[in-house]
């Protein structure tokens, strides 16, 4: 089942995706949001439908795609969990998770205009399988666990700007991670009995030139593993969204050029969805 989040930003409109068409969840829900993520949302869903009580979306592909989960109360990620990109980072594969913070206003939608930050140098783009948590989820016995707690997974791009990440740091990467608008998602939720999750194709452009092309069979830490990992140190609530880590072929790895104004990203994972950005510069959005 694909959730999603449609119109104009503060004011989307919660529908569900199916073959048939595009449905307005608000007899349901008036979000996709954790209450409703928490609450059966397959079963609930699929009731109305068979009831006949979702009406469909009038204009719905005339619509902005927002990002398809409603502002999330945190967003963790995981860092260097692709191993060529590890390499190419320069670094050893980690031995456990490594751990940073984006910011909740750094989820947009998919397709919305990113801001390159004032001052900016080496801005850098980053596909990801994101995670999204359905339950509350603390101190999981085991990985296999973990599944009963997700809601569903997105497409993301963990925009970065490296020099603050890694440069004026003080150690600690989120710095490069928490720009406004750093976060593009989406576009849909897509439910996990639709997503084999160990075998997903990722791949970024830029310009329309190919960047990254891996797969999550790549991940050094697996999904499930990466949610037991985090309920051991932080609950997790429903709606929150974990990335999970990006392939080689970034900027940082030393082969592409950062971006500038004016460049243009795409990021895909089979399954999930595309994305495309137009990156601009701080001045022209004052």
């Amino acid at each position: 089942m694909k959730f999603a989040r449609l119109g104009e930003s503060g004011q989307e409109i919660p529908v569900v995706i199916t073959a048939e068409g595009t449905y307005d969840l608000r007899p349901v829900t008036s979000d996709v949001n954790g209450d409703f993520l928490a609450s059966d949302p397959v079963g609930r869903t699929r009731a109305a439908l068979d009831a006949g009580t979702l009406p469909a979306l009038p204009g719905a592909d005339d619509l902005r795609i927002g990002a398809p989960i409603a502002r999330p109360s945190a967003v963790i990620c995981i860092g260097q969990n692709y191993a060529a990109h590890a390499r190419e980072s320069g670094a050893e594969p980690p031995a456990v998770p490594i751990i940073f913070l984006k910011t909740p206003n750094t989820v947009v939608g998919p397709n919305d205009t990113v801001t390159i930050p004032r001052g900016s140098e080496k801005t850098d783009w980053e596909v990801e399988l994101g995670v999204v948590i359905g339950t509350r989820t603390a101190y999981l016995d085991s990985a296999e666990e973990a599944a009963a707690h997700i809601a569903g997974y997105v497409v993301a791009n963990d925009v970065s700007e490296r020099a603050f990440q890694m440069e004026v740091s003080g150690g600690q990467w989120s710095k490069g991670k928490i720009a406004a608008g750093f976060n593009p998602t989406g576009p849909w939720l897509v439910t996990p009995d639709e997503v084999d999750v160990d075998d997903l194709r990722l791949r970024s452009w830029v310009n329309d030139e190919p960047r990254q092309d891996s797969n999550t069979s790549d991940m050094i830490f697996d999904v499930h593993a990466i949610v037991h990992h985090l309920s051991q140190y932080v609950t997790l609530e429903p709606g929150d969204l974990i990335l999970t880590g990006t392939p080689q072929g970034v900027a940082f790895g030393g082969k592409f050029p950062y971006l500038r104004a004016g460049d243009v990203v795409d990021v895909e994972i089979a399954g999930l969805g595309h994305q495309r950005q137009e990156f601009v510069a701080w001045e022209a959005q004052r």
